[in-house]
């Protein structure tokens, strides 16, 4: 990363904090590659926290320019009049991921508001925070498209999905994933927002072991695939998605729908409907959801892709 492009974050930011976002959101993008020099950082508003995020370790220099950039940002009358609690830092390339409070009070947790519903995300803790911004289209169709349905949710991580299709109407969900935390907040992003717990499901299972767990549950009317690009010892996503694109057919409903997403960018849409179209021909791609604006990239594959396929 260059000192020289961090003028130009200032300046972004600036203008951002002059009419801050009612909801949480990504407020820059230096991971689209737009932004020569500031390829390696994000920056979030997390219901007044603003989360600095720096995803590859930068020379000592640019570190040291960039902490001057935040000071001047903070002493701005844009910060003081945008109602900004805190300022993080976060060193994602480092051992552990740890944070930095640079201004104001942090807590540990902090509720944020996305599409109407409330999430609790944890800061500092961990690398992830507890919700993807960049699937704020994606849970927001599912909420569209929720109503009456039974929904199965895979890698479910803290139940995104779950709690809008919830939102929208669905009869059931049933959400899976081996990480028993992540379901365990989960279930509390449900009861934050007033759900009925009985109509959720929490599976604490690997996937590949639990087919029969899932299709006892089933069947679905709607299924989300939102697999991490390497889980270690459970899930390779070049080689395992063809596992999972092959069992839908018997998991989902005669006019079921998929929502299959990866967020690699070295893997395209076409891996997708390529894969679906070998293992699961009875179901067709449909569209591609948008990425929300704040999200650009300058390869239109290198982002999250977010395919729907209908049953034929």
């Amino acid at each position: 990363m260059e000192t020289t492009a961090l003028p130009t974050l200032e300046q972004h930011l600036l203008t951002e904090l002059l009419s801050p976002p009612t909801e949480v959101r990504r407020l820059f993008h230096g991971r689209g590659r737009c932004w020569q020099g500031l390829e390696q950082l994000t920056v979030d508003w997390l219901s007044g926290q603003v989360l600095v995020s720096l995803f590859k370790e930068p020379s000592e220099p640019f570190l040291a320019a960039l902490h001057s950039t935040l000071t001047t940002l903070v002493s701005s009358e844009a910060w003081l009049q945008s109602g900004a609690t805190s300022l993080l830092l976060q060193h994602r390339d480092r051992q552990g991921s740890p944070m930095e409070l640079l201004w104001g009070e942090s807590g540990e947790y902090q509720d944020v508001v996305e599409n109407g519903l409330t999430f609790k995300l944890d800061l500092g803790r961990k690398q992830n925070n507890g919700l993807f911004l960049d699937m704020r289209y994606g849970r927001r169709w599912v909420m569209e498209h929720a109503a009456g349905k039974r929904v199965l949710n895979l890698f479910a991580y803290t139940c995104g999905f779950s709690v809008a299709a919830i939102e929208g109407g669905a009869e059931h969900v049933v959400n899976l994933d081996m990480a028993k935390a992540a379901l365990s907040r989960g279930r509390d992003n449900h009861h934050l927002n007033k759900h009925d717990l009985k109509k959720v499901s929490f599976l604490g299972h690997e996937l590949f072991k639990s087919w029969g767990k899932v299709r006892k549950l089933g069947p679905y009317d709607l299924i989300i695939i939102d697999p991490p690009s390497f889980q270690k010892g459970s899930f390779a996503l070049t080689k395992d998605y063809q596992k999972i694109l092959r069992r839908l057919p018997e998991l989902l409903t005669e006019k079921g729908q998929v929502v299959a997403c990866v967020n690699d960018p070295s893997v395209s849409s076409q891996f997708l409907i390529d894969g679906m179209a070998t293992e699961a021909p009875e179901l067709a791609y449909t569209e591609r959801l948008d990425n929300p604006p704040e999200f650009k990239d300058i390869d239109p594959e290198g982002g999250l892709k977010v395919l729907v396929f209908d049953r034929k």
